[in-house]
């Protein structure tokens, strides 16, 4: 949880004194690790502790602790991204420094939060909001380590973590989960329906905008900026995706099941559109955000102590799950037919509910799986709204969530 606590001139010199000599050993222990080709904690606190010791007499000894576990972070995740292909310079640039804090160097009281600087402790008064007391009135616990930054106008932002002790979870079933450009949908008990998300209608109606007021205008014009600054595309979906995450993890949550992902391959949307010519189809994959979609239930899930399991993605769509025969798919007009007929048992399956019951099968769960249906319209569509799965699926009408 971030706090922003704005400080007197005293106390901020003194935390400034501390960030200048923090990013000094941050820089040193970076430089250690690049040059010895290790990114362990304990081998970059071994050979950098003595030598800034030494420089730095006056520094409690702690900071050079959290500076070399600040180091092994940033030097594991630049490792990470340049397999990747996605870093752009030779090593990790200390930019943006946020102090690490172990419980040796910060105390925390509902009064004040106290840090040991170079030469004495300062103490900061916060304004907790909300959302801090919703927690911390719930039985959540303020953990042993926290962090801060410093910010223009001798303000200081201030993170601190909670943790909570979680009872052993012990799944009783599978929520599978499918996820789509359009639409998500989910297994619950057995029935499969499908959440309406609209991302189709954001993508382009914000693209059209987009082009309308960048048409024979430079992007570089002040109220072409302003404009286009005032477009919430990212917001919109990221509410959704928030929204989704909270629905779908509270409903396994309740039911103490274990949700059921795709196990969705890097940079997803590139491979997709890979064979795609349209224009306009390329564009609504690659903002659809699978990856970012996945990643918000995932975390969701980790807040809630909900395990997830990950499973190949390939051809869960496409082959029958009853008779392992392939699906073929009449046309419709669309770009992707959405109701096929298995090869061997000629039942009808669609294209959402065979994703389900394959991703559910992946997982483990050897639990007969029925027959498809005859009608074209399984499963139902419900749209997305941020309250529980069931309540969803009881309700006759259907209200469309204006996002």
């Amino acid at each position: 949880m971030k706090l922003r606590v704005k400080v007197d001139y005293k106390t901020y010199s003194a935390l400034k004194e501390v960030e200048k000599e923090y990013r000094e050993v941050l820089e040193e222990a970076i430089n250690y690790g690049l040059s010895n080709k290790t990114t362990s904690f304990t081998r970059i606190k071994a050979g950098v502790y003595k030598t800034e010791r030494e420089k730095h007499k006056d520094l409690p000894s702690h900071y050079i602790y959290t500076a070399c576990e600040d180091a092994s972070e940033r030097l594991d995740s630049f490792e990470k991204l340049k397999k990747r292909g996605r870093s752009y310079t030779e090593k990790p640039s200390v930019r943006r420094v946020t102090i690490h804090l172990d419980d040796h160097l910060w105390k925390f009281s509902l009064d004040t939060i106290s840090i040991s600087t170079k030469r004495s402790r300062v103490f900061i008064s916060p304004t907790f909001p909300k959302i801090f007391w919703r927690y911390y009135n719930k039985g959540w616990l303020i953990a042993s380590e926290a962090r801060f930054r410093l910010m223009k106008g001798n303000v200081v932002e201030f993170y601190v973590i909670f943790k909570k002790d979680v009872k052993p979870y012990e799944p009783k079933g599978f929520i599978p989960v499918d996820l789509n450009e359009n639409s998500v949908s989910v297994l619950v008990d057995g029935k499969p329906m499908l959440l309406e998300t609209n991302t189709k209608k954001i993508t382009l109606g914000y693209e059209y905008r987009r082009k309308a007021i960048t048409t024979g205008k430079s992007t570089k014009d002040r109220e072409v900026r302003r404009k286009l600054k005032r477009l919430r595309e990212r917001d919109k979906k990221v509410d959704i995706r928030r929204k989704l995450a909270k629905l779908i993890v509270k409903e396994a949550f309740e039911s103490r099941s274990v949700i059921v992902l795709e196990d969705l391959p890097r940079r997803t949307p590139e491979h997709m559109i890979k064979d795609v010519k349209d224009k306009q189809l390329r564009l609504r994959i690659y903002r659809a955000a699978f990856s970012s979609m996945k990643n918000a239930i995932i975390e969701k899930a980790r807040e809630f102590g909900v395990p997830v399991v990950l499973v190949n993605p390939s051809h869960t769509s496409t082959v029958c799950p009853v008779h392992g025969t392939k699906i073929v798919y009449q046309l419709d007009g669309g770009d992707a037919p959405r109701v096929g007929v298995c090869e061997k048992g000629k039942e009808k399956w669609h294209r959402d509910v065979v994703a389900l019951y394959n991703l559910k099968k992946r997982a483990g769960d050897v639990s007969p799986v029925p027959l498809g249906s005859k009608e074209s319209h399984d499963p139902p569509i419900r749209w997305l709204r941020a309250k529980y799965l069931h309540s969803i699926m009881n309700e006759h009408k259907m209200i469309e969530m204006k996002v």
